[in-house]
């Protein structure tokens, strides 16, 4: 039987960049979004602010895009102050780029189990989903939700006792399965 667990986001992530008013590179996104119209072109920023000195920085969102060309639903989102659209822009890999910004997920995840009580099994098949694109040790995942220590799980997996198709060191954020021979 394949156990399902899920790697759910609990929060916003902090966002690192270089503060131009006190050198701090930590930032909290509030969900405040400012949108400006200069005739028929639109700008629109994601506010951001600094974790140390409260300054504010805009993230870019759009840059002069014409009006006719944003989808009605996004402006609404935007003008609304939607948070879920906060945390959909933030893992935005252009968005990154564009605003050379990286996240950082420390405490701002959880892994969702759903009370998998069949950890004593000799073969334990798990499917890992993450629901957002939070990168994160699949070591660190396994050990959490089997209640194993690191060390064990990396004995486990020099061992042949523990294996996937995905490999399991560095950082993951795709879902991936493994299976657990005890």
């Amino acid at each position: 039987m394949l156990d399902n667990w899920v790697v759910m986001p609990t929060c916003l992530p902090t966002v690192l960049r270089r503060c131009h008013a006190c050198a701090s590179e930590r930032f909290r996104a509030n969900g405040k979004f400012r949108v400006n119209a200069n005739h028929k072109l639109l700008d629109a920023w994601l506010l951001v602010l600094c974790t140390a000195c409260g300054d504010t920085a805009k993230l870019t969102v759009l840059e002069r895009m014409n009006v006719r060309s944003v989808r009605p639903e996004l402006l609404d989102r935007l003008h609304d102050n939607d948070p879920g659209l906060t945390a959909q822009l933030l893992q935005d890999p252009v968005v990154q780029r564009r605003n050379r910004i990286a996240l950082d997920w420390d405490n701002a995840w959880r892994l969702d189990t759903s009370g998998s009580d069949q950890l004593d099994r000799e073969v334990i098949d798990v499917s890992v989903r993450f629901a957002a694109r939070i990168p994160v040790r699949p070591v660190r995942l396994i050990a959490e939700g089997c209640g194993l220590s690191r060390a064990e799980v990396e004995r486990l997996i020099r061992e042949g006792k523990l294996v996937s198709a995905v490999r399991l060191s560095g950082k993951l954020s795709g879902d991936f399965t493994f299976t657990l021979k005890r």
